[in-house]
């Protein structure tokens, strides 16, 4: 299984995806945590953060998402950039997946602005972020759709992503719903 979130920079996904593995903790499952700024610290930052950049970026963390569901490991992933194309491949390769998107209007973020990104990109002091000047492309069919705005705490927002997992047939209480 793969549960993919995404959103704007500051919109809670990295919060709920490691509440979520908090949450997942006493299932008797295989489980890894995939976040944005860890892959690319893993492959060195080789990446800038233009639009093709942010395409490979995401297509690297497709595929190790991919390599860790093929042994049946669950995968959490927190991911920026989104298109309908690259949402799409997931839908198509992963053997379950569970699309959760943390939206957020620009003007909340602006002002929450946790990394100081929103306010160096409406400067001019940097570029290429998504929602000031590369486009950002919302989920087209999310299963879950989370208001960043009025979002309760991570952990009762992971008890709920937990209630609709199960819900969808994702998983059961206690443990790693059989079959793939």
């Amino acid at each position: 299984m793969v549960i993919w979130l995404t959103g704007l920079s500051g919109s809670g996904k990295s919060t709920l995806a490691a509440a979520l593995c908090a949450a997942m903790e006493d299932r008797e499952v295989r489980l890894v945590r995939l976040d944005g700024d860890d892959v690319r610290a893993t492959f060195g930052n080789d990446l800038g953060h233009t639009e093709a950049n942010r395409v490979t970026h995401i297509k690297r963390m497709q595929r190790f998402a991919k390599l860790l569901d093929n042994q049946n490991v669950d995968v959490i992933v927190s991911a920026l950039f989104s298109r309908p194309d690259l949402l799409e491949w997931n839908r198509e390769n992963f053997s379950k997946y569970f699309e959760i998107y943390m939206k957020a209007d620009l003007d909340f973020l602006i002002q929450r602005d946790t990394k100081g990104l929103y306010r160096k990109a409406l400067s001019g002091e940097i570029k290429d972020v998504v929602g000031v000047d590369i486009a950002w492309s919302p989920p087209v069919r999310p299963e879950l759709i989370v208001d960043a705005a009025t979002a309760p705490s991570a952990e009762v927002l992971a008890k709920d992503v937990m209630f609709n997992l199960a819900a969808a047939g994702f998983v059961t209480s206690g443990s790693r719903k059989s079959g793939k």
